[in-house]
């Protein structure tokens, strides 16, 4: 996109000192703005999200999502594939597209409205390692093809694992983005899953529990 954000200088230096404290460069901001833009502009008439507010976006979007990029590092820096599994208006796996270079997202959406705003924000963003597929996530015929799953405010750790496991490799994981620490739905794990890893993320601008679920096969 080359039409600059129209934002207020203030949101722009709540992004890149929130990238900062993430360890990301601030040049990141103009995409991820442009990101913001387009969906503050769809979300007039599709109501793909409940947050309206642009300051709000930066925090709860934008910088909620990227809270988990040191953990696709790996993944991005071998050309890896990760499955953003019911991710609406794209997050985490847009934003993390536009960060990690490399990362190859699918963004895994049923509804049509939203299905079609990720493809015009690949489109203009021109994010050429981010596709959408417009499926029930359990519908995604894919067996084995990803290297690590994401679900962000999606469902508890045991149904992302019934309708998206299939989707991983055997040693793929789970990266589930939770809250206050999933006690119950770690108890609750099917046979042949486990967790193997939990850690807290900080969210600047957010003043909220988050935590880093990652979860594998056992066998």
């Amino acid at each position: 996109m080359n039409t600059p954000a129209p934002f207020d200088p203030s949101l722009r230096k709540s992004l890149d000192d929130g990238l900062r404290a993430l360890a990301l460069d601030p040049a990141l901001s103009a995409p991820l703005l442009d990101y913001l833009a387009l969906l503050l502009r769809w979300n007039k008439t599709y109501n793909l999200t409940a947050v309206r507010d642009p300051q709000e976006m930066v925090s709860k979007h934008l910088l909620d999502s990227l809270a988990m990029h040191p953990f696709v590092d790996d993944i991005a820096a071998r050309g890896g594939r990760l499955a953003d599994l019911g991710t609406g208006a794209g997050l985490p796996g847009i934003p993390l597209s536009i960060v990690k270079p490399g990362l190859h997202v699918t963004l895994v959406e049923s509804a049509g409205k939203k299905a079609r705003f990720m493809r015009e924000a690949i489109r203009q963003l021109g994010l050429r390692d981010a596709r959408v597929a417009e499926s029930r996530i359990e519908a995604v015929a894919e067996p084995g093809a990803y290297d690590a799953i994401t679900a962000r405010a999606l469902a508890t750790l045991p149904l992302i694992i019934e309708l998206g496991g299939h989707l991983l490799k055997p040693d793929g994981c789970l990266l589930a983005m939770k809250g206050v620490y999933p006690h119950d739905e770690i108890a609750a794990l099917p046979a042949g899953w486990a967790v193997r890893d939990v850690q807290p993320l900080t969210v600047p601008g957010l003043d909220a529990e988050r935590h880093l679920v990652v979860v594998g096969r056992t066998g």
